[in-house]
């Protein structure tokens, strides 16, 4: 081929007029700041298997940094009676757990064997650890104190976890929006501790109950109900994945965090965020 004739590919570039000289230019790299990003999977051992695992909880770790910066924003918007932006963002969080869920599809490739011989090299690492994952559950309303103590040696995330821990949840700030719309809920549960675990109540469900039988009247109040249903639907999910995953991989063997592992993951799945929200379905 003549060296001044360009090639298909080469031609379809041209025509399209796409910059190729990026020397004063930010490029995608530069952005997203790869260099950093793909220099941090370090596996410790020379098994080919280590790789998945690290990525698999690296990006799952991504995906938990933007399930706070949602859960958080659609808090605030609650708060201030901004309910289409949080049901945007509600929406979001639901398709972020969606693609967590996914993701243990692509762990479940890793055998027992192939697992086996990466964990001696994971110390006592663990999922459960994970100071993100640990504001995603306050944040959602599972205050639980003794998942503060993982955190004590590392003061900046001890002041990040506790944080989550000390201020209203998710189902807190939508019961006080209920209240402001002058439904009628018990002063023991707009008027608490936030940090302790959150107990259903027969008030409270009558309160939604209101919501569910006059949607009309209650239309907004009435999408939120099923914008948090989604939210813990998508949650339940990730939680029941994350059990079947973990029993496939190791079996019953006993956590790396020192916890039952499969045990411990299957009590996890009893825990329900917002009751009310469920419960009223039967009284409909």
């Amino acid at each position: 081929m003549n060296p001044s004739q360009k090639s298909q590919g080469e031609q379809i570039v041209a025509d399209e007029g796409a910059w190729l000289d990026y020397r004063d230019q930010m490029t995608y790299g530069d952005y997203l700041q790869l260099d950093a990003l793909l220099r941090a999977q370090q596996p410790r051992s020379d098994n080919h298997n280590e790789m998945l695992f690290i990525i698999q909880h690296q990006t799952s770790e991504l995906w938990m940094k933007l399930m706070l910066h949602e859960l958080h924003g659609a808090m605030r918007h609650i708060h201030n009676d901004v309910l289409p932006d949080a049901f945007k963002m509600l929406a979001r969080v639901s398709r972020i757990l969606e693609q967590l869920v996914h993701a243990w599809d692509v762990l479940a490739t890793m055998t027992p064997p192939e697992y086996s011989a990466i964990r001696p090299y994971l110390g006592g690492s663990s999922g459960f650890q994970s100071w993100q994952y640990r504001c995603v559950e306050f944040a959602m309303g599972n205050k639980n104190a003794a998942m503060l103590k993982p955190h004590a040696h590392r003061a900046d995330l001890h002041e990040k976890v506790m944080q989550a821990y000390e201020q209203p949840s998710l189902y807190d700030e939508a019961l006080q929006l209920l209240a402001r719309r002058g439904l009628k809920l018990p002063a023991t549960h707009l008027n608490r501790d936030w940090r302790e675990p959150y107990v259903a109540s027969s008030e409270v469900e009558a309160a939604w109950l209101c919501v569910y039988r006059n949607p009309e009247q209650h239309w907004d109040l009435y999408q939120l109900g099923e914008e948090l249903t989604d939210l813990e639907d998508a949650f339940r999910l990730w939680r029941f994945r994350h059990v079947t995953t973990v029993e496939r991989v190791i079996g019953f063997k006993r956590g790396t965090g020192g916890t039952g592992g499969v045990s411990y993951l299957r009590r996890m799945l009893d825990v329900v965020l917002f009751p009310e929200i469920w419960s009223l379905r039967t009284n409909l």
